[in-house]
């Protein structure tokens, strides 16, 4: 399968500017890993980071689940890999994680994402939950997921070149 991402418009309002920017992140974390072997998916930066391309899907599903499903919804949706015996769970257990199940999980929250902010009339809904900064709003959400995406797209491209040498946004 190729991953098809789509630029987003130069000029949209703001929900589908937000909207289709934070589409445009989450297909580029999986282009990032789309042609590697499960090795590769596994491979983990240098020490003593834990990070790796396998690790990001699975922290992704998690940032998806907590920020749509628990925090702006107030879904009682526990964790997927983290627990409190193990706060980086997400990316320790990605050494001999799932690869199937990973990329199922993180893409069935993405979906679970799209409809929760699909279903906010506004994006000044404010969140079902507080934070430890306040109750924010959807789109103090949907910016913090852009910016979330983005940061790990860059540790996703420099993963990747180091893995196979490809580069690119």
């Amino acid at each position: 399968m190729t991953v098809e991402r789509i630029d987003p418009p130069v000029a949209a309002g703001e929900r589908e500017m937000l909207d289709t920017w934070l589409e445009f992140h989450r297909a580029t974390l999986e282009w990032k890993c789309e042609g590697l072997t499960d090795e590769q998916l596994r491979e983990q930066s240098a020490p003593p980071s834990i990070m790796s391309l396998l690790g990001l899907v699975r922290h992704m599903a998690e940032v998806e689940r907590g920020w749509f499903r628990q925090v702006l919804t107030g879904e009682d949706a526990p964790d997927i890999y983290v627990t409190d015996e193990d706060p980086d769970a997400e990316f320790n257990g990605a050494a001999t994680g799932d690869i199937a199940e990973a990329f199922a999980t993180w893409r069935a929250e993405c979906e679970a994402a799209r409809k929760a902010a699909a279903a906010a009339a506004s994006l000044d809904l404010l969140a079902a939950r507080p934070t430890r900064s306040g109750t924010v709003s959807l789109r103090w959400i949907m910016v913090h997921m852009i910016e979330e995406y983005a940061r790990h797209n860059g540790h996703a491209d420099l993963l990747r070149e180091r893995i196979d040498g490809a580069t690119g946004d």
